[in-house]
């Protein structure tokens, strides 16, 4: 392709390898696995049209190696290939694991920084297209370079499970399964500084409120029902393990209240301020969860209740809960909230 051709290839395929990146990641119904899919297919993308951006600047590239520009290039390049290694030894099986993080977390990590220095790469030396990179013979060719990335995909799906890789027991998302049925034995994980001094479970309660006839709160013992869900918590840190949770469901809870016609999402929302909201109808079939394989929820598990929502990934399940409020949408600033969740105190878990 024409160089103007090939870098706006390169940036488009760097872009949508980064958005599918992060669909992938609220991800978590076997319907979906097109998604992670297309998410290999970008990479691959990316590393297929990496080869003739190199070809053509290699002269000038190396000779250069001192001037800002050419580490910068360097740079960039070295962190797609890091990316794109990451990810395939992940989804191989690999184990390594570098600083606490495996190869998941720094395939995340990598591309992040990629797109950020991608974008500012863009913004400053991008030039436009002109007639001749936008001709039926250019758009063939990066067509080209589209179809072999979306064939290179399903024959590292059949090579891993061919060679019988650790990669080949994988979940359609990636994760590894790890201590299912275990009870409190799975891995304890929290987002950024959710780490609440253990609760008191005589004094805890659970507030039902917002679009509702009447608000209430429950205790730990009233939760304690005998409704039982079979689920499987996907981390998107990479493991996944599946359970028996015991608890009350969350459409139980609601009947009691009484939904008002206008309402339409139940935000969960936890003592640390994290918060997450599901469509009504969703929430319905959630699991207000106080027991796992017949133990008590540990206080790292989300003691005294955590929400158990199947088909989401592990971040929707919200720990250490403390409200469950039903609104006429969902809450607009639980992207920030789950960002800065355990710094701040939060006003929604008061009273």
């Amino acid at each position: 392709m024409r160089p103007r051709t090939t870098d706006w290839s390169l940036a488009l395929a760097t872009g949508a390898a980064f958005a599918t990146g992060l669909w992938t990641l609220t991800t978590g119904q076997v319907e979906g696995w097109w998604v992670f899919a297309l998410h290999g297919a970008t990479g691959y993308l990316t590393f297929l049209l990496l080869i003739p951006k190199l070809v053509r600047v290699r002269n000038r590239l190396l000779p250069g190696i001192r001037s800002p520009r050419a580490w910068a290039g360097l740079a960039t390049t070295a962190l797609a290939l890091l990316t794109l290694v990451c990810g395939i030894a992940w989804v191989s099986g690999g184990g390594i694991v570098v600083l606490g993080y495996n190869l998941l977390n720094w395939h995340i990590l990598f591309g992040l920084v990629l797109t950020v220095l991608l974008s500012a790469h863009m913004v400053v030396r991008a030039k436009p297209l002109r007639t001749e990179d936008r001709s039926r013979r250019q758009a063939l060719r990066a067509g080209a370079f589209a179809l072999g990335a979306a064939l290179i995909w399903p024959l590292q799906e059949r090579l891993i499970g061919t060679l019988g890789l650790p990669g080949a027991q994988r979940r359609f998302t990636g994760s590894r399964e790890v201590a299912s049925f275990s009870g409190n034995g799975f891995p304890i994980v929290s987002w950024m500084a959710d780490r609440p001094a253990p609760l008191d479970v005589a004094t805890w309660r659970l507030r039902v409120t917002g679009l509702v006839s009447e608000s209430f709160a429950v205790s730990h013992d009233e939760l304690d029902a005998r409704d039982e869900l079979t689920a499987t918590l996907d981390c998107t840190g990479g493991f996944y393990t599946t359970q028996h949770w015991r608890g009350t469901r969350v459409g139980a809870l609601l009947d009691r209240a009484g939904v008002l016609p206008e309402a339409r999402w139940v935000r969960f929302v936890s003592v640390t301020g994290y918060r997450w909201s599901l469509p009504l109808e969703q929430a319905r079939e959630t699991l207000i969860a106080v027991r796992v394989g017949g133990e008590p929820l540990s206080h790292g598990h989300g003691a005294p209740a955590r929400l158990v929502a199947p088909g989401e990934r592990g971040f929707v399940w919200v720990k250490w809960l403390a409200l469950i409020d039903v609104r006429a949408e969902p809450d607009p600033a639980q992207l920030v909230a789950i960002n800065v969740s355990g710094f701040v105190a939060s006003d929604d878990v008061g009273g």
